[in-house]
């Protein structure tokens, strides 16, 4: 083990993929030499040269276009937005490539892929480099959807993405890149996808979250612990496939559910925790499910008017005290 910021572990993860497997490339803005945006291919160019560690022009739909192609053709590659936001620009060739592909052909071809991209607010980005679009692309049959909240969990969810034969998305949040955390030297130490993570033991109430709020949700419990309120606290870890199991299970026991995530909550993520819960757990609901997200507006540059709109502790805090 061995303390790494999220970005760092990103990059480990990268190296030890790629010199496991021969397939695996990277593409993207400024990913050579300059190492990524946020330093998440940092070593790499100079390790592996350019045929696998490629920069890319401002073409996204072009490079990952080129990505769902090279998969296609027995590649795994990796390809990197420089942010969340520009996706829209290569939806289609998620969408209605990527995403199809195996069910079109019949299952006689993958495409094995990762797209990463980094995403959220409290930057002061404004509102064309703050977006969160996990919620849009987990409603598209055959892409996956996976978020990490630490640096162990990014590192192994990201070695799980390069090895799967489906098109992963892998969104990091800004925040979390320079956070440390104990990472796992071990090249085989790999987070399955579709496995959520109970961060915190509670019997009051559940929280479920992931991304840059399970800090929130974990500030928020210590608080509400003084009044005697323990909550649970589970981290999705993957948006696609979810763990309702794991979900299903801690509400069962606390009786009552908050859903939390940092962006606009119609047709949400936590929306979509609610649905279950209501479906397979709402006899043992002692309290209206609560979800807490961004207000529906685009995300402002002012850093005040920001945190105005996103979620905080105390906000949070206000809310879960509501329920009882």
């Amino acid at each position: 083990m061995s303390k790494k910021s999220m970005s760092a572990a990103i990059a480990m993860a990268h190296r030890e993929e790629m010199l496991r497997d021969s397939s695996v490339y990277v593409m993207g803005l400024d990913v050579g030499p300059y190492g990524g945006a946020f330093g998440c291919t940092r070593g790499l160019w100079k390790e592996f040269g350019r045929d696998r560690v490629m920069d890319m022009p401002i073409a996204e739909a072009g490079y990952v276009g080129a990505a769902v192609g090279a998969a296609m053709t027995g590649l795994r590659p990796i390809a990197e937005l420089q942010f969340t936001d520009w996706i829209t620009i290569a939806s289609d060739m998620l969408v209605n490539q990527a995403a199809n592909m195996r069910y079109t052909f019949g299952g006689s071809l993958s495409v094995p892929m990762v797209l990463r991209a980094p995403v959220g607010g409290y930057m002061a980005a404004a509102s064309q480099h703050s977006h969160m679009f996990e919620s849009w692309f987990s409603f598209v049959p055959g892409l996956k959807v996976v978020i990490p909240s630490n640096p162990a969990d990014a590192k192994g969810l990201l070695k799980s993405s390069i090895r799967d034969n489906n098109p992963v998305l892998f969104f990091e949040h800004k925040k979390l890149y320079d956070i440390p955390g104990e990472v796992s030297d071990d090249p085989e130490a790999l987070v399955p996808l579709g496995k959520a993570n109970v961060v915190r033991k509670g019997s009051d109430v559940t929280i479920v979250t992931y991304a840059y709020m399970v800090n929130f949700a974990l500030q928020a419990a210590d608080i509400l612990e003084k009044d005697g309120i323990h909550a649970e606290i589970i981290d999705l870890r993957t948006i696609k496939p979810m763990d309702t199991e794991t979900i299903v299970d801690s509400v069962k026991k606390t009786n009552r559910l908050c859903c939390l995530q940092e962006t606009w909550l119609t047709c949400s993520v936590a929306s979509q925790v609610a649905a279950v819960v209501a479906e397979e757990a709402l006899e043992d609901l002692d309290a209206p499910i609560r979800r807490i997200g961004a207000l529906d507006a685009p995300n402002p540059f002012s850093l005040k008017l920001e945190e105005y709109i996103l979620p905080s502790v105390d906000r949070i805090v206000r809310e879960i005290r509501s329920m009882f």
